[in-house]
């Protein structure tokens, strides 16, 4: 009897459709960590240069990111970091700016 094979999706963790994306990844990581740095340092009113420069950064990183995303995935990732970003950037913006 023949059955009908299904592919397997759940194999990599970010690659939905079976195929590796190495630039999409490593945009994926950075701006993750971007946004994270972003929205902790956001907290601290004296860390204010370094949030908002790592938000900013997060916040074209992420948008280059979303521009070539492939999968769900990817773009899931992304989305989380660029509202951590924005939220550090513009927390950052408001307790001194870019340039102090």
């Amino acid at each position: 009897m023949a059955q009908a094979l299904r592919p397997n999706t759940a194999g990599g963790l970010f690659a939905t459709d079976g195929k590796p994306h190495p630039l999409q990844d490593t945009l994926l990581a950075v701006t993750l960590v971007l946004g994270i740095t972003s929205f902790t340092t956001a907290m601290f009113h004296h860390l204010h240069l370094i949030s908002s420069w790592t938000g900013l950064v997060g916040i074209l990183i992420g948008a280059y990111g979303q521009w070539i995303s492939v999968t769900t995935r990817e773009r899931f990732g992304l989305v989380l970091g660029l509202g951590a970003s924005a939220v550090g950037f513009f927390l950052g913006m408001a307790h001194g700016g870019l340039f102090g």
